[in-house]
């Protein structure tokens, strides 16, 4: 049996460790992904598909989106189209909104 004083020292660890794992990142978003499908999601801008997509245009990434919510600078971020992952921030979607 665990005394008091034994779960009172865990108790600290424990919730550490649930921040730990709170503040690990996210995966990234697989392009194969049916959302991501869906929404023509590419990691890199560049290679958009510009038949399909028409609304694409030259210089629209996921970092300059926005829905994209990753700190200025970073390589990804997460996105709420695309629950518990991250996108590239060189990225693009057919979802794509001009960052206010």
């Amino acid at each position: 049996m665990t005394s008091r004083r034994r779960f009172i020292s865990l108790v600290p660890l424990l919730g550490a460790a649930t921040l730990a794992r709170a503040q690990a990142p996210a995966p990234l978003v697989d392009p194969k992904d049916p959302t991501a499908a869906a929404l023509g999601y590419v990691a890199d801008a560049t290679k958009a598909d510009k038949a399909k997509f028409p609304k694409y245009a030259a210089g629209q990434a996921c970092s300059g989106c926005g829905l994209y919510q990753g700190a200025a600078g970073s390589a990804s971020g997460p996105c709420p189209l695309y629950a518990g992952k991250a996108v590239s921030a060189k990225g693009w979607c057919s979802a794509w909104v001009k960052k206010a």
